[in-house]
């Protein structure tokens, strides 16, 4: 488990899924051949975004939905190839020409970060390796796109069947809401290059226990205040993280998001954007999930505590 008591989804999880769906394990297979990998044996780790599977050789395959666009898909690959010359600690894209395209699904590769499970990184350890993120300068040739928080929520609502008609009512106007209140906010940090999602479940330890980061799809270019917040919350709204805990990470990286004026708004951003992404899951047929969103709903609805929220 990582720092917390924080109990992330991974392989013996009780929410993972407990067998991989066959179109997933085809699509693995047939892309483990091109690559020259054998696909014998691998384990579904998680599915979310992404079908993530553990190889025998010390290797991770992700596998796109179908839809998926190729783009971030291509960048996730080349912002890994940079950040490997750059001698920055983030996950390794194996040298195989990738994507690997399977009737619509796109495979990539990764070097595994450690072969005992997932080993998540302590609250100082994210902090450094996010100093040290926030100090690059990305090349142009990297195209990195600026940060748009709301890209996803937009097609998880309209794309979303699980949820009812008021509640889908409802979330459109706090979606409205929340835009506008963003782009109200006066960000203090340098803009620069950011993860996106940069939290205690996307920093693992290596085989010598050492900080790296891992997924890469959200990169891009944005205020470094939205890489900093999930960890604060994670702290204040949900109690993930200890007191003790987030005042290593604020002391490491040097700078506490939540007394910023803007903090409540960004918050308030990402906790809306948890909503949409459990009420996805939800739309698939989960019934955790289902339930898991029902009660952040009423959350946004009444403003009632968020501390019986549980990682999805």
């Amino acid at each position: 488990m990582p720092p917390g008591g924080l109990p992330y989804l991974y392989a013996g999880s009780r929410h993972a899924p407990r067998s991989p769906m066959n179109d997933f394990q085809q699509a693995l297979e047939q892309a483990c051949s091109a690559a020259g990998l054998d696909p014998e044996g691998a384990r579904l780790l998680r599915l979310g975004s992404n079908a993530v599977y553990h190889l025998k050789a010390p290797v991770i395959v992700r596998v796109s939905r179908p839809g998926t666009d190729m783009a971030p898909v291509r960048r996730s690959v080349a912002v890994a190839r940079w950040l490997q010359s750059e001698d920055y600690p983030a996950v390794r894209a194996i040298d195989v020409d990738q994507p690997v395209i399977v009737d619509g699904y796109l495979v990539t590769f990764w070097q595994s970060v450690s072969d005992d499970g997932d080993q998540f990184a302590s609250t100082p350890q994210i902090a450094a390796i996010l100093a040290r993120l926030h100090r690059l300068t990305a090349p142009e040739n990297l195209h990195l796109p600026p940060l748009d928080p709301f890209a996803s929520a937009v097609e998880r609502l309209e794309a979303n069947t699980w949820l009812t008609s008021g509640d889908r009512a409802f979330l459109t106007a706090t979606l409205a809401r929340l835009r506008d209140a963003y782009a109200g906010l006066e960000f203090v940090l340098p803009q620069g290059v950011i993860h996106g999602d940069a939290s205690v479940g996307n920093v693992m330890r290596d085989r010598d226990g050492n900080p790296v980061l891992i997924d890469l799809d959200g990169f891009g270019t944005g205020p470094r205040e939205w890489d900093l917040v999930l960890t604060a919350m994670y702290y204040d709204s949900f109690g993930w993280h200890t007191r003790e805990e987030y005042e290593d990470f604020v002391r490491v990286y040097g700078y506490d998001v939540r007394g910023w004026p803007g903090y409540p708004v960004l918050r308030e951003v990402r906790e809306f954007l948890m909503v949409t992404w459990v009420s996805q899951k939800a739309a698939a047929g989960d019934a955790w999930s289902a339930a898991e969103a029902a009660k952040r709903i009423t959350a946004l609805r009444t403003g009632t505590s968020r501390m019986d929220w549980l990682p999805s």
